[in-house]
């Protein structure tokens, strides 16, 4: 029964995780108020980044056609400098510059992000500045498409990624907010975001399958991770096809709102 009751909790994690990944509301923040109402300790970083890595599954079969096709047009620049695929091919360059930050901090913070910067009320903090930053640009309307992206546009984004690495900010709400900020539209914004998540995501898991390999409990938690794992992915999915409908209407203030009475609450009573 205590087994069960464990698969069931990781379960709701999962879920958690995978709904709040995308939208910009901090999944890392909400995984530690969660693991504080479940009277959950997970140590360390291992089950935060598998449950990303299925939330990056469900990213790549959202945004294949467009992997598919900066794939194939970067390519054919590479090679046969095709002057119609340039666009494709320095979009794809400028991902490759957002990432850096974020990876270079989290490879030489990584040990101390997991165990200094992951209290509750840290969150209640982070969750009011994810606030305040998605109030200002609520009614931003940008006019930089994919191929007006700039080599500073890249560098900036890829701080507010950097600092997203602080639990309780938003990954996608730092990022978004730092693209829309500098003048990109919604759509454009939404998909930088997002691509810039797939290298990072996929870097973590990297860094951290040694050490989820070699947990003394990864056979008795190989049934409530398997859970969580694919109920992040599935949550993920249909939670990113919602938020790219919300980002069309500009509703971003909801979000806002929620951080601000979550933050709050977070502070004064937990």
């Amino acid at each position: 029964m205590e087994s069960l009751w464990e698969t069931i909790k990781y379960a709701i994690l999962g879920l958690l995780q995978g709904f709040t990944e995308p939208i910009p509301i901090s999944s890392s923040g909400h995984l530690i108020i969660a693991q504080r109402l479940f009277g959950l300790e997970i140590e360390g970083l291992s089950f935060e980044v598998l449950v990303n890595f299925a939330s990056l599954i469900a990213v790549l079969l959202i945004y294949r056609q467009d992997i598919v096709r900066l794939t194939v047009n970067g390519t054919a620049y590479l090679t046969k400098r095709d002057p119609s695929c340039r666009g494709d091919f320095m979009f794809i360059i400028y991902l490759i510059i957002a990432t850096i930050p974020a990876g270079v901090i989290g490879v030489l913070f990584n040990d101390f992000i997991s165990s200094r910067l992951k209290g509750i009320h840290v969150i209640g903090i982070t969750l009011l500045v994810t606030a305040v930053a998605l109030w200002l640009i609520r009614n931003l309307k940008g006019r930089k498409g994919d191929k007006q992206i700039t080599l500073k546009d890249a560098v900036i984004v890829g701080l507010a990624q950097a600092v997203a690495l602080i639990p309780g900010v938003s990954r996608s709400g730092a990022t978004i907010v730092a693209a829309m900020g500098l003048g990109m539209k919604q759509e454009t914004a939404l998909r930088f975001s997002f691509f810039m998540y797939i290298p990072v995501s996929l870097g973590g898991m990297i860094l951290e399958a040694g050490d989820i390999v070699k947990d003394p409990d990864l056979n008795r938690l190989l049934l409530p991770y398997g859970a969580a794992f694919l109920l992040s992915l599935i949550a993920t999915y249909f939670s990113l096809r919602w938020f790219m409908n919300i980002m069309k209407k500009g509703n971003l203030v909801y979000f806002s709102i929620y951080c601000l009475i979550v933050g709050l609450a977070v502070l004064f009573f937990l």
